[in-house]
């Protein structure tokens, strides 16, 4: 395929209030794209579109303010969506939230919650567009997933479990949209220093000491700023590259489950520390 052509396209962008989704936002304004913003958070929402409406005032930035973990909103929003924004050249479901504790102790409400935001939405609003992409040839997808959609580590059963459903569900769309000329690129960031951390929920059944140790250990992951992770996405739309990991934090794990699929998370566990599974 051709490297997709920023200029003068429409991007939409979910998240976009902070973190990677702002930071993206920002270089697509550079690059020349109009925007259409979205996000749950309406007071940062509406500084980052006041933002790069004052900085590019020749683009049509658009917001729209939307909960993606309400299934109901989410499927109003993407009828809304695919009327309103027809034009539509590239979309980067990058919505995402946390949740901390074992399965068992998060309730069946807690799990839901981040399959919600971080796997229905990503579902949903992908139908809604496809028309619209699949109308202007050369356009782009573009799903983030997570280290931990290649990796499950230990208190992540929610957020792993959404994060291999964005990878698996991206790879088949990727397979199917390639006779359409549209490119497909999943993305798989490490510790991007983004809000996830201070937005993530905890589990109903986990300690106060636990919350907080797990905090801080999730805190020191998160080294990378948000603008160069949005770099390599950019580079990876241009490119049509179809997988993407980003960071240290993303490649290691990646060789590692290459390497001993059935048994990293014993190396892991050692390595921090934490018991080891047995057997």
């Amino acid at each position: 395929m051709r490297p997709y052509a920023f200029a003068g396209g429409a991007a939409v962008v979910t998240g976009a209030a902070s973190g990677i989704g702002e930071a993206l936002a920002t270089q697509l304004a550079a690059r020349g794209s109009n925007l259409v913003l979205v996000d749950r958070d309406a007071d940062r929402l509406c500084a980052v579109a006041d933002t790069l409406r004052t900085a590019h005032p020749g683009l049509a930035v658009d917001r729209y303010v939307v909960d993606l973990s309400d299934d109901e909103a989410t499927d109003r929003f993407a009828t809304t969506l695919a009327v309103e924004h027809p034009e539509t050249t590239l979309l980067v479901n990058n919505a995402g939230v946390a949740l901390g504790g074992r399965f068992d102790q998060v309730t069946l409400e807690e799990f839901d919650w981040v399959l919600a935001v971080n796997f229905r939405a990503v579902v949903r609003l992908t139908h809604a567009m496809l028309p619209a992409l699949k109308a202007h040839p050369g356009s782009h997808l573009v799903n983030v997933s997570s280290v931990f959609g290649i990796f499950a580590p230990a208190g992540q059963a929610a957020y792993s479990a959404s994060k291999f459903a964005v990878r698996g569900f991206t790879e088949a769309v990727r397979h199917e949209l390639a006779e359409n000329g549209i490119g497909v690129t999943v993305v798989h960031p490490g510790g991007i220093r983004t809000r996830i951390a201070v937005s993530a929920r905890t589990g109903s059944g986990v300690s106060i000491e636990e919350y907080e140790r797990g905090r801080r250990q999730f805190a020191k992951l998160l080294r990378m700023d948000p603008a160069v992770a949005a770099g390599r996405i950019m580079a990876a739309i241009e490119n049509r590259r179809s997988r993407l990991l980003i960071g240290w934090s993303a490649k290691v794990p990646d060789v590692l489950v290459r390497l001993m699929p059935g048994s990293y998370w014993t190396l892991v566990a050692r390595r921090a520390g934490r018991p080891a599974p047995r057997g």
